[in-house]
């Protein structure tokens, strides 16, 4: 499938989970209500229900709270979500106490002295040899 076809499911399944109707008539009413702008078309509608075009972010987070999914989970699909939920669980057991201290401290110091950290460990992570201390 590519982007537009898992959107366009996305959003069908959503609003049959809410008990719409997947429609273009149905779908168009039920955003007009809830967006604040120019009012969108049936065709617009139609478009988003059979893979034309995705929505653009602004009327996504309309679409997202009206059928109480997370934005980012309508528009990118669940994996996405758990990946970066499975990536942040990573880090956040990877990390000790004193590891944890001494990025607070990173993240307190000015820009351009973060700079040079940076640049610092960037720099003996590249001559590093895996497995040699």
């Amino acid at each position: 499938m590519n982007e537009k076809m898992e959107f366009s499911q996305r959003l069908r399944d959503a609003m049959v989970r809410m008990g719409y109707v997947a429609s273009p008539s149905v779908l168009e009413h039920e955003f007009n209500l809830r967006w604040p702008g120019r009012s969108i078309s049936n065709q617009a509608a139609w478009g988003w229900l059979n893979s034309r075009s995705i929505p653009t972010q602004d009327k996504l987070q309309v679409l997202a709270e009206w059928l109480k999914l997370a934005p980012e989970v309508l528009r990118f699909g669940e994996a996405v979500r758990y990946k970066v939920r499975e990536h942040q669980r990573r880090w956040d057991e990877s990390l000790n106490h004193t590891e944890r201290e001494v990025i607070d401290a990173y993240l307190q110091l000015p820009a351009p002295q973060r700079k040079v950290v940076r640049e610092v460990v960037l720099a003996l992570a590249q001559v590093h040899v895996p497995g040699q201390g």
